[in-house]
């Protein structure tokens, strides 16, 4: 744009030289006229359409001050050419602006929920993994040796080895509401059996074939049943009681 309003300029001030010249030519052109009057022998011919031509253009001083009015009209046009110009680039450069900060502020919020959707992650695993490490078994019922018949102690005493000591309390009250720590306790209304009273008794065969005999086979099933249904024993206590079974 301003190279464009620069050749608009030199355009006008070769106009207003231009017409100087022509002014400076037509003053040659009267001279010889008159010249020929006063001393030549040759008749010096002034058509119509050259007197209008003269008549057309300034002289003298006249063309002086159009050339100088049309100078000025050039500089004010180019000087505004300019602020326009100004103008515009400066709002372009604001839009920009503020464009970049907009981006900027949406990557930053996106980075945030990102950060936070993976903490939060983050801390639902760390908390399912410490739940599944307290709840898992800490022995195996293999360990225990066979018997033909199990005291209230020494069953409660297998609970504490394979429970964990922070959930032994839940199992322990789950236990004693379904079957007071009677490994043999068989519901014939219902076909429950066992210590956690598990329906059917058939159940427990996924723990072991001897569920029907050995308090630890019975123990490691009630616990992996409360994890899996409840996410802990303590989980199922707190279900047992709001229901009254679980």
């Amino acid at each position: 744009m301003l190279e464009g309003n620069l050749v608009s300029r030199i355009s006008v001030r070769g106009f207003a030289v231009a017409s100087a010249t022509a002014v400076t030519t037509v003053g040659a052109v009267v001279g010889v006229a008159a010249g020929s009057e006063q001393g030549t022998t040759e008749p010096v011919e002034a058509t119509a359409a050259d007197a209008t031509l003269l008549a057309d253009i300034p002289a003298g001083p006249q063309a002086q001050v159009q050339t100088a009015s049309l100078t000025q009209q050039a500089d004010a046009q180019s000087a505004a050419a300019d602020v326009t110009a100004k103008k515009s680039a400066e709002e372009a450069a604001r839009k920009q602006a503020a464009k970049d900060a907009a981006q900027k502020k949406d990557a930053a919020e996106a980075a945030k929920k990102k950060a936070a959707a993976e903490k939060a992650a983050k801390e639902r695993a760390d908390k399912k993994d410490e739940v599944a490490s307290r709840s898992a078994p800490r022995a195996d019922a293999g360990k225990f040796a066979v018997k033909g018949s199990y005291s209230v102690a020494e069953v409660q005493a297998m609970a504490r080895q394979i429970v964990g000591a922070d959930q032994f309390q839940c199992f322990s009250n789950i236990v004693d509401h379904e079957s007071s720590w009677n490994y043999q306790a068989d519901n014939a209304s219902s076909d429950a059996f066992g210590l956690v009273q598990a329906l059917p008794g058939s159940k427990m065969s996924s723990a072991g074939a001897d569920w029907q005999t050995n308090p630890a086979t019975q123990i490691k099933w009630g616990l992996g049943y409360m994890n899996d249904r409840y996410g802990s024993p303590c989980g199922a206590w707190s279900f047992w009681q709001a229901n009254n079974w679980y």
